[in-house]
């Protein structure tokens, strides 16, 4: 009974985890479209919104325990931190810029296809052997609720 009351609390926080990152997205993209609308540079709003998310994580290193030491920062890992901030960055900006034309409920539509484009890349890029065991589930899953 503990170990299934245990497992329920750990659920019930990826669940809450999920619910505030989904409010915030689509939070963020109804600000965007209002602060835009009344005359705000969209740069400024992402620059605004990157301050404030920097103040709220800040603290975050009080809560952290860190018992092991961390491997040495190369040029390599260095330079993969770089492209995935500027790629971040640059994913931020479009979809920001295509609230600007569009409206918060269709950004907030295509963000949640996000894991099936990902899904679709990866089977462009052949990392589909690392999906095939879940492909199965899914196929077996499929055919029990259909039979």
């Amino acid at each position: 009974m503990a170990g299934a009351v245990s497992l329920w609390r750990r659920e019930a926080v990826f669940l809450t985890a999920m619910l505030a990152s989904e409010t915030g997205i689509v939070g963020m993209n109804t600000l965007f479209k209002a602060a835009t609308s009344k005359g705000l540079n969209s740069y400024a709003f992402l620059g605004y919104s990157y301050l404030l998310g920097s103040l709220l994580l800040l603290p975050s290193h009080i809560f952290s325990n860190r018992s092991r030491s961390l491997p040495p920062l190369s040029f390599s890992i260095l330079s993969k931190i770089g492209l995935l901030g500027l790629l971040g960055s640059m994913y931020v900006i479009t979809g920001y810029i295509g609230v600007k034309y569009s409206n918060p409920t269709l950004a907030s539509a295509i963000s949640n296809i996000t894991p099936a484009l990902t899904f679709i890349l990866a089977i462009i890029f052949r990392f589909f052997f690392l999906f095939s065991l879940i492909m199965e589930f899914f196929g077996q899953l499929i055919m029990e609720f259909c039979s």
